[in-house]
């Protein structure tokens, strides 16, 4: 105006949805504008988004020490901005963004690398311990829970274990068929199917499902336990969690995943069965006769060993994720995928040195 000022004209509605005006051209004429001043004859309805455009304007007037005259706004919004700036803002409240160079995001991640395996360690040293107590019987569990999750563990998992194994076994019979057919070697089909499931796959595959499965539960159970502070009210009350939440776990699966990898074993043989039947000129008793012969008791029991120490190194590995577990949903969900992951990791670990012991022993 003719005094120098800078008037803003407010008028209309200022409600959330409503596009607001832009801010430039006042802003752009800002620094030359004796005092700041508004007029709100004609607004309508309004609400925080008239707050905070105001906001932004007089920041900036305040920042080119612009004197700001507030008497044509309503006495409502009058109001709010003298609340808004009763305090100065203190210096470094507001959170800035830098970005940090390689070398100190490798540094980082290497930090956070070097405390994962430290964790990883004291966790299965403890853990070790714990079952130790458990086999003396002195570690302090509910029985009623152990129960429960071999129940859990084991008649539960049986649809999905059933269906996987049976195709596994199917498909391993296709492929053993395409290609022995070739050399008038069809029986041998049996063979492959009944020594791949026995000695490999029934462990294998029943192993990655329970750890997709189970090895997922375990972690969320125990992260949502974290994130609700029970594992810190079992510590309060003297209650060793590692008794109490993870030997449980680690002993229904030490003993339930021996009895689903035979179970598996069976059944992908009997896929085998159903698609070398139904492919080649064998009878059921010819196909059932070779299996016997061509799978021996030992290679049975190299499955049922695997099976046991895959059940162990799938309930640390979800055990550990949910103890690991930060303290938000959103961490539940990342403890759930990373149990998954660290899982499979093991298995395919461990099943690659069972196959190098192995081969040095003969078997």
């Amino acid at each position: 105006d003719t005094e120098g000022r800078l008037v803003v004209t407010v008028g209309g509605d200022w409600t959330l949805g409503v596009p607001v005006p832009d801010l430039s051209p006042a802003l752009a004429i800002m620094g030359r504008a004796r005092a700041l001043a508004f007029d709100a004859r004609n607004l309508g309805r309004w609400d925080t988004s008239l707050v905070t455009w105001l906001t932004r304007l007089v920041d900036q007037a305040r920042a080119h020490d612009t004197v700001i005259e507030t008497e044509g706004l309503p006495r409502g919004i009058q109001g709010l901005l003298r609340l808004a700036y009763a305090v100065e803002e203190r210096k470094g409240a507001r959170r800035e963004k830098h970005a940090e160079g390689f070398l100190t995001r490798v540094g980082k991640a290497a930090l956070a690398d070097v405390q994962g395996w430290r964790d990883a360690v004291e966790f299965l040293g403890g853990a070790t311990l714990a079952l130790g107590r458990f086999f003396t019987g002195r570690a302090r569990f509910q029985k009623s829970e152990l129960w429960l999750l071999m129940q859990d563990t084991g008649a539960q998992a049986l649809p999905i274990v059933s269906l996987i194994s049976f195709l596994v076994g199917m498909i391993l019979a296709f492929v053993g068929a395409v290609q022995l057919q070739q050399f008038g070697a069809g029986i041998f089909v049996a063979n492959l199917v009944g020594l791949a499931m026995a000695r490999e796959m029934g462990a294998m595959m029943t192993a990655i499902i329970m750890a997709g499965r189970t090895g997922a539960a375990f972690a969320a159970q125990l992260g949502t336990m974290r994130v609700n502070e029970e594992i810190d009210a079992l510590k309060t009350m003297g209650v060793d969690y590692m008794e109490f939440l993870v030997v449980p776990r680690m002993v229904a699966l030490m003993v339930m995943m021996p009895l689903l990898a035979i179970y598996a074993t069976i059944v992908g043989m009997i896929g085998g069965l159903v698609a070398s039947v139904g492919m080649l000129d064998i009878t059921v008793a010819e196909y059932v006769a070779q299996t016997q012969r061509a799978v021996p008791l030992l290679q049975v029991a190299i499955g049922v060993v695997k099976a046991a120490v895959f059940g162990i190194l799938i309930a640390i590995a979800g055990c550990l994720r949910g103890a690991q577990c930060g303290n938000s949903s959103q961490a539940v969900g990342m403890a759930a995928t990373s149990a998954v992951v660290t899982g499979i990791v093991l298995i395919i670990v461990s099943d690659g040195i069972f196959a190098v012991l192995l081969f040095f022993i003969g078997i």
